[in-house]
């Protein structure tokens, strides 16, 4: 016989609220995960272990092909196009209006503890002293450079993380722009008392070396450290949380990203390069978050989020020729593209006890959906302004009966040139390419592609994920359609009817 306190722990636990922890890579590719690569040169046997206990998604997307639009859509169900199209840049102002309403705002609603630990690259309000100062030639032209004497460091940054509904911050902004200094809450602890020198940084990375911005830093500054230390933070914080008080982390890695810049034990540890080796590590630390959710006593009341913000950089064409290791999986494009392999994005939901562990989903949902999914799970409501993108996800996730597809229709775009709009099996694009860049001849011959030649593409993604049959003029009426569809979301302020919404 059930004892009375075992029923009414049971009771206790169906109605906790759960906690939440999203896990952001930072330019992985789907290839790079595993477990939907039978090919993969890359082992990642704790993500594989997060898929094999919750639902893999195989056909889930970012907003955008790059950084800062992905994460601000992520965090509001808002496509970013509504607010910009390019990234924040070093010292750049926040994407955010003070008028946005945020997932973190949302779950304080609810009693929980919030978290922002890594990349931020959703700009601050910096309380410059005076225009930069400095000047330094770098991609071929000289370029106007914030000096350490430029910002008053003894300031409050405001406009980040605390201002969007984040209680708690630790991270170093972007770990290859500036400052190159650690920020917890809205101070740097250690004020920046030199600069980067773009021609001498001070240490090797272990592939390419383009990536870091001029500007200020702190002396002796070491990128190396900078995800274990984010490791531990994020560790640390779970370690310390109350169990009976739910709380919200959201833990933005730098890696993959460029620099590539693996620690020495984990040289070696793939067949794809020093890439492959970073690969791993993003992996482990996924793992030992996973693992601290566990010895904390939290992991049944905890939901897991793995995902990443854009398709693989231009290092992966090689990496392809190179190792046979493809970061993109069977899609064409990378980062930045419109082409498939820029947005379609790996995405892992841990629940246990709501969801089924080890189901595949082949529905297409995009990271812009988490907004109105974990506000129904936390049981709050959504304002009329919020998340206007976002579609609840719950049906899927309890495997539930639902009117299939889920979405209506998902917007795929990353610069303002060009644009794509999925609805069901049907891709248009509204340009005789998907690519922001033109393919290396080598890797176009690797894989057998072909240009187009017509105004627009039309790709039907059940039948030729890879996109390499465009049937734009033989269903005309198919693009009219998706135009009208595509305009018609541009010109709306949301896509999302209010009564699917929450």
């Amino acid at each position: 016989m059930i004892s009375t306190f075992a029923r009414m722990t049971r009771f206790l636990q169906e109605k906790a609220t759960p906690n939440i922890v999203i896990i952001y890579a930072d330019d992985m590719g789907y290839g790079d995960l595993g477990i939907q690569n039978s090919e993969s040169k890359i082992p990642t046997p704790y993500l594989d272990q997060l898929a094999s206990e919750g639902m893999l998604f195989t056909d889930a997307h970012s907003s955008s092909g790059i950084c800062s639009p992905s994460r601000y859509a992520l965090l509001t169900g808002s496509y970013h196009w509504r607010r910009q199209h390019g990234i924040i840049d070093a010292f750049g102002k926040p994407f955010f209006n003070d008028t946005d309403i945020t997932l973190p705002q949302v779950l304080k609603t609810k009693g929980y503890e919030t978290a922002c630990i890594g990349k931020w690259h959703l700009g601050w309000d910096w309380p410059f002293k005076n225009e930069p100062s400095g000047e330094v030639m770098q991609w071929g032209k000289m370029r106007k450079v914030y000096l350490p004497q430029d910002i008053d460091w003894s300031q409050p940054i405001s406009g980040g993380p605390l201002d969007r509904g984040f209680d708690y911050y630790y991270g170093d902004g972007t770990i290859n722009f500036p400052p190159y200094a650690w920020v917890e809450n809205d101070r740097l602890p250690i004020k920046p008392n030199a600069s980067m020198d773009i021609q001498n940084i001070g240490f090797s990375t272990k592939e390419g070396d383009w990536e870091f911005r001029p500007g200020p830093k702190v002396e002796g500054w070491n990128p190396y450290e900078v995800l274990p230390s984010l490791t531990d933070n994020a560790v640390e914080y779970i370690n310390t949380r109350d169990p009976k008080e739910p709380f919200f982390l959201y833990l933005a890695l730098p890696s993959p990203h460029a620099p590539i810049i693996p620690n020495d034990e984990f040289d070696g540890k793939s067949k794809a390069g020093a890439y492959g080796d970073f690969m791993v590590q993003t992996d482990w630390v996924a793992g030992q978050v996973i693992q601290a959710i566990k010895d904390k006593g939290l992991e049944e009341n905890t939901i897991v989020i793995f995902s990443a913000d854009n398709g693989p950089e231009g290092y992966a064409w090689k990496r392809a020729e190179d190792y046979g290791h493809f970061s993109m999986g069977d899609f064409r494009g990378l980062k930045r593209d419109v082409w498939e392999g820029g947005h379609h994005v790996p995405f892992i939901i841990k629940w246990p006890g709501k969801i089924k562990e080890g189901s595949v989903s082949q529905e297409t949902i995009s990271q812009i959906d988490l907004m109105a999914t974990l506000a129904e799970i936390a049981g709050a409501s959504l304002p009329e302004n919020a998340a206007p993108d976002s579609y609840n996800l719950l049906p899927v996730l309890k495997s539930e009966p639902y009117p299939t597809p889920l979405r209506e229709a998902t917007v795929h775009n990353t610069y303002a040139t060009k644009w794509g709009i999925r609805k069901g099996k049907w891709l248009y694009i509204d340009d005789s390419t998907g690519g922001h860049r033109p393919l290396p001849p080598s890797f176009k011959a690797l894989k057998g592609y072909s240009d187009f030649k017509t105004a627009g593409l039309l790709f039907n993604m059940e039948e030729d994920p890879e996109q390499r049959v465009n049937l734009y003029l033989e269903h005309q009426e198919k693009v009219k359609e998706l135009e009208a569809l595509l305009q018609k979301y541009r010109e709306s302020a949301r896509s999302v009817p209010l009564k699917t919404k929450n």
